[in-house]
């Protein structure tokens, strides 16, 4: 109950985060248009790819917890991948065209709107602030994530800020779009970063923080396991996992022994964040349900 409870306050600071956040980006576009800053108008870009986080966030983050049926038999997890592909192309679409926009005005810097700068940037600091105080300690993988995305906000704000009182005593309207350039190199990296992480847990990767080859090590060292195979360990969403291993015990096993041997591998495999976990265990090689099967050939046909 502690745990729904976490999870349905979490949501409810998520959805009050996005509408803060889809509200300033309005607000952003009016005011870098206005100002003439591209600054402001990359990190409008920005925000309203925070927008749509926040806002799948919101969605998935209930909609993945639906229970699991015959169609999706290891549940909705998955759904929040698509969330964070959806999003990554979206910054890097965004930031894509925020470059080309900014790096010409590095040949021929324009004047912006200093005072206009400093206010929206003031702004800018506030709003993203509230939504950073909201979510603090949040529980759920969601809930952190945003935190830590939209406190970078924060600093990109400060960062604006900065720049407008520097301009309030020198006159360097190439500051702008350097600061645009940097604020949106910045951006790109970490979504292509993003990105590459969903792909690899689209393709089933092992997940970065696990080692495949120590868990092996640490289940061949059980006592009557002979060997192991088809050991595979993949993410559901980046912090729900999936463990299956097939383990070949030596000879003259009890059932009672089988079964100690299969609370030891679980154990070892407690701290992987699972969300299934499954154990087979075998007599002999030949015993493996996903052994080769024999194939022969008759008359130029393959028969299996």
């Amino acid at each position: 109950m502690s745990h729904e409870h976490n999870h349905s306050h979490d949501t409810d600071n998520i959805r009050l985060a996005f509408f803060l956040n889809v509200s300033f980006t309005i607000f952003e576009i009016i005011g870098g248009l206005m100002t003439n800053s591209v600054a402001i108008l990359s990190d409008a870009v920005h925000d309203l790819g925070d927008s749509i986080s926040l806002a799948m966030a919101w969605y998935l983050g209930s909609y993945s917890e639906k229970e699991s049926n015959q169609t999706y038999t290891y549940g909705y997890r998955r759904y929040s991948l698509l969330g964070a592909f959806i999003n990554a192309v979206v910054l890097i679409g965004g930031s894509l065209y925020v470059l080309s926009e900014a790096v010409p005005r590095l040949l021929e810097p324009e004047p912006f709107n200093t005072s206009g700068l400093i206010l929206v940037s003031i702004i800018g600091i506030l709003v993203n602030g509230a939504a950073v105080f909201r979510l603090r300690g949040g529980q759920s993988i969601n809930a952190q994530v945003v935190s830590w995305h939209l406190l970078e906000d924060v600093i990109g704000w400060v960062a604006v800020f900065v720049v407008g009182i520097i301009s309030l005593f020198v006159d360097l309207p190439i500051l702008d779009p350097i600061l645009s350039i940097g604020i949106t190199l910045y951006i790109l990296g970490n979504a292509l970063n993003s990105l590459r992480k969903a792909l690899r847990l689209f393709l089933q990767a092992t997940p970065s923080d696990i080692d495949v080859e120590k868990i092996e090590t640490q289940l061949q060292a059980i006592g009557d396991v002979a060997r192991t195979h088809h050991t595979h360990i993949w993410s559901l969403d980046g912090e729900h996992n999936v463990f299956t291993s097939h383990l070949v015990l030596k000879d003259n096993m009890t059932i009672a022994r089988a079964e100690a041997v299969k609370a030891e591998v679980r154990q070892i495999i407690a701290d992987l964040h699972l969300e299934h976990a499954t154990i087979e265990l075998e007599f002999s090689d030949s015993d493996c349900s996903m052994a080769d099967e024999t194939i022969t050939t008759t008359d130029d046909t393959t028969q299996v």
